[in-house]
């Protein structure tokens, strides 16, 4: 997963757009050969799906972040995310065949052989893209020579950065700073301070030093304004990197209203091209679902009529998108149906609970109703559990941060649920980590993360020890 401090929307190099369409035309290459050396006639059925294969593929593998800061999270990092992406791939492929009734038009043996040889044709052509266009781009003639004014943990992070970026072509020289070098730090690397803020611009001026990074807090404005004029006579490209990161930071982003620029420090994963591969995910995961245990509702809810008196489904308000109001639907558990100002949370042993409920609970086959949600455009598949309304009320005055979970659709499974924070909430302390989960998921949101939950939860949901 992406670093929480990460900023999206960073400028693309030329090297992030020929890299980004590596994976995509490998894709389209690696079916056209197996298809050629299979005998198949590449007729009209396939030139569609390489195009959607070309463009699905750039979507995703872009959104979804695959290669991105080549070589920082290592090899296994790449191979999840690729895997990950892939799988979103193949699946959103075989759904659109199904529902169009084109599958049976494509040799079997043929797409078969692609999903297997597609992810370790890709790792192969991107690791020997990557290393070739490289070599093109960064080159001693064209290396830039910058430096980083203060000396805290933002220029350092930023300094691991600018070493880690290889195609950027930067050769960091040093730090500028007012203080010894034992209070920032640099007492076994004193030649990395260059020397006080006052000869900055002596050095940049005789050092042919392309790039300043200013560093310095928010708070020493007036230090950052010397240094601003000090550097007006000279050529340097001169950079300001805010601390921003004292900030809880969910979903930064740069943008602009109508030219003036403006940074988002808490907004919702679901913008733009994101926000519509998240509904369509939604859409085709719960329809699958909802086709293949369409007998199993039946079942639960000729056993529900049967075991207690009262309805099949158990509908409570919830907070939702921007904290509105939506009715969830489950299967009833329960002898009562709460759903007021005060609701108790069910417990262990709880006696409201029926004995076909308690099995219900026990293998979460009471929320399968929620897909139906899901449906209505209410919930989302994965995202933060819904709370009833009484709930929200109360811990959203104890806790802070807890109504950001209500910036993304509310889910049916989350980030919190798999790892093991299920079900009653009895201390103030239990929900507060409940609520940190959540905005970790909203933090570092992506498709692959939204499948590698769903796959959990599969795993997880028939031995979870806090259902009941």
């Amino acid at each position: 997963m992406v670093s929480s401090k990460r900023i999206k929307n960073r400028p693309v190099t030329i090297s992030d757009f020929l890299l980004s369409l590596v994976a995509p035309s490998t894709i389209v290459l690696t079916l056209a050969l197996i298809g050629l050396m299979a005998g198949v006639r590449f007729d009209d059925p396939y030139i569609y799906l390489c195009i959607i294969s070309f463009l699905l593929s750039y979507i995703i593998f872009r959104e979804m972040r695959v290669f991105d800061a080549w070589g920082r999270g290592g090899i296994k990092t790449h191979l999840k995310d690729l895997f990950l992406a892939w799988l979103v791939l193949v699946s959103i492929l075989l759904f659109l065949g199904y529902a169009t009734k084109t599958s049976e038009e494509f040799s079997r043996r043929v797409l078969l052989i692609w999903f297997f040889v597609g992810p370790p044709a890709i790792l192969l052509i991107q690791t020997f893209a990557h290393s070739f266009i490289s070599s093109l781009l960064v080159t001693r003639e064209n290396m830039r020579n910058a430096v980083i004014i203060g000396v805290n943990d933002l220029a350092r992070s930023l300094d691991g950065e600018l070493r880690l970026a290889r195609e950027m072509n930067v050769a960091l020289k040093g730090y500028f700073d007012d203080r010894s070098l034992e209070r920032i730090g640099l007492s076994e690397t004193p030649e990395l301070l260059l020397g006080p803020l006052n000869s900055l611009a002596d050095y940049v001026d005789k050092n042919r030093v392309d790039l300043v990074y200013i560093t310095l807090p928010m708070i020493h404005e007036k230090r950052i304004l010397q240094v601003m004029d000090a550097l007006s006579d000279t050529t340097a490209s001169i950079y300001f990197v805010p601390d921003l990161f004292i900030f809880d930071l969910i979903q930064a982003r740069i943008d602009e209203v109508h030219g003036i620029p403006v940074l988002a420090v808490c907004e919702s994963p679901f913008f733009g091209v994101q926000g519509l591969l998240k509904r369509l995910s939604d859409i085709m995961v719960s329809l699958v679902i909802l086709a293949l245990i369409s007998p199993v509702l039946l079942m639960i809810a000729v056993g529900i009529k049967v075991t207690s008196k009262g309805g099949i489904f158990f509908r409570q308000k919830r907070y939702g998108l921007d904290g509105e109001e939506i009715t969830v639907y489950k299967f009833r558990t329960m002898k009562v149906a709460e759903d007021g100002a005060h609701v108790k949370q069910a417990t262990r042993n709880d006696p409201r609970i029926t004995r076909f409920g308690a099995l219900l609970r026990k293998t979460s086959l009471d929320e399968l109703p929620q897909f139906i949600n899901v449906l209505q455009g209410r919930m989302s598949v994965v995202g933060p559990r819904p709370h009833a309304v009484a709930h929200n009320e109360e811990y959203r005055k104890l806790i802070k941060g807890y109504m950001m979970r209500h910036k993304v659709r509310p889910g049916i499974t989350g980030w919190a649920q798999i790892h093991g924070l299920r079900g009653e909430t009895e201390t103030v302390d239990k929900m507060r980590q409940r609520v940190q989960y959540d905005l970790e998921y909203l933090r570092h949101w992506s498709l692959g993360l939204d499948f590698m939950i769903i796959l959990r939860t599969v795993s997880t949901v028939f031995k979870d020890p806090n259902a009941f």
